[in-house]
């Protein structure tokens, strides 16, 4: 287990080589998912500066929410609603560059301008989603997706 996060500068692609690890011996040797969402939300967090990211668990087919960092956030979002639903219903990342141009975007915060959200798969299923939002227009991006794809795959 880490005991301290080394916060690098430098471009977005070194960021993530240096917090992969990190994340890596967080998680490795435990066994409970909230302890390792809760620390992949702060690892992430304190690495990017985010204005929010944080998951959501499926539980009785909708998703609730689950570790974050930010504020307060929507409780429980439907299958196929807003970014985190959509990304559930069809299984893959979606990355929305301006949140106010994707149809149903649920607005937990008129401070969230773009967001990414990544599902994560437990035994063939979709067991919940990785959501990241900025408060700049279009903060995320391909770069974004194949590490945070890598980082979920971590918890599968």
């Amino acid at each position: 287990m880490a005991e301290d996060l080394q916060i690098i500068k430098g471009t977005k692609e070194e960021q993530y080589q240096s917090v992969i690890p990190q994340i890596r011996a967080l998680v490795d040797g435990e066994p409970d998912l909230v302890a390792n969402l809760a620390n992949i939300s702060a690892a992430l967090k304190e690495q990017f500066g985010w204005f929010w990211i944080g998951f959501y668990l499926v539980k009785d087919n909708e998703l609730v929410l689950g570790p974050f960092q930010g504020p307060v956030a929507c409780t429980r979002i439907r299958k196929g609603r807003g970014v985190c639903g959509t990304s559930w219903a069809q299984e893959k990342t979606i990355i929305v560059p301006d949140v106010e141009k994707f149809p149903g975007h649920i607005a937990c915060s008129s401070l969230s301008r773009s967001e990414i959200v990544v599902p994560f798969f437990r035994n063939g299923q979709v067991a919940g989603v990785l959501d990241v939002d900025s408060s700049e227009l279009d903060q995320f991006d391909e770069t974004d997706k194949l590490f945070l794809e890598q980082i979920v795959q971590l918890i599968a």
